[in-house]
């Protein structure tokens, strides 16, 4: 009885291991074969949010743990030069945000500023012609 009990939450762990697209397979082999068992995985898939999100769910615990800058490794030299190297990593990471963001407001300026002088000459050329159409007239 506890084999029966494990088995589906086995092939759940392998499934996580191997990512969203080893579910997305198991998804399209049950409906090739059964197609139940392909809606059944689609209905868990989307109830378990593994549908829509980036990873599956143990994938995000593991990489939630170690990813953590606070974790020591034990050595002192190496924990400050991590330290050192997170914050200067951090410190490029802000400046060169700024720089793509001043580079934006660049881009933005310079399309407004040719936009506003495709209109000048537009409404310049309008008003040469008005006044050439009134210069005939009289």
């Amino acid at each position: 009885m506890s084999t029966v009990a494990t088995w589906p939450t086995q092939a759940e762990t392998w499934l996580d291991e191997r990512g969203k697209g080893a579910w997305i397979a198991a998804m399209v082999l049950g409906f090739i074969f059964f197609w139940p068992v392909g809606l059944a995985l689609l209905a868990y898939m989307i109830w378990s949010k593994r549908m829509f999100s980036g990873k599956c769910a143990s994938k995000r615990r593991n990489h939630s743990v170690t990813r953590s800058k606070f974790r020591s490794s034990g050595n002192m030299a190496f924990d400050s030069y991590k330290e050192e190297t997170l914050r200067r990593l951090e410190e490029e990471q802000d400046s060169f945000e700024s720089f793509m963001q001043r580079l934006r407001e660049a881009k933005d300026k310079a399309e407004f500023d040719q936009f506003m002088d495709e209109r000048s000459s537009t409404a310049k050329t309008v008003n040469e012609d008005e006044n050439d159409e009134n210069t005939v007239n009289a």
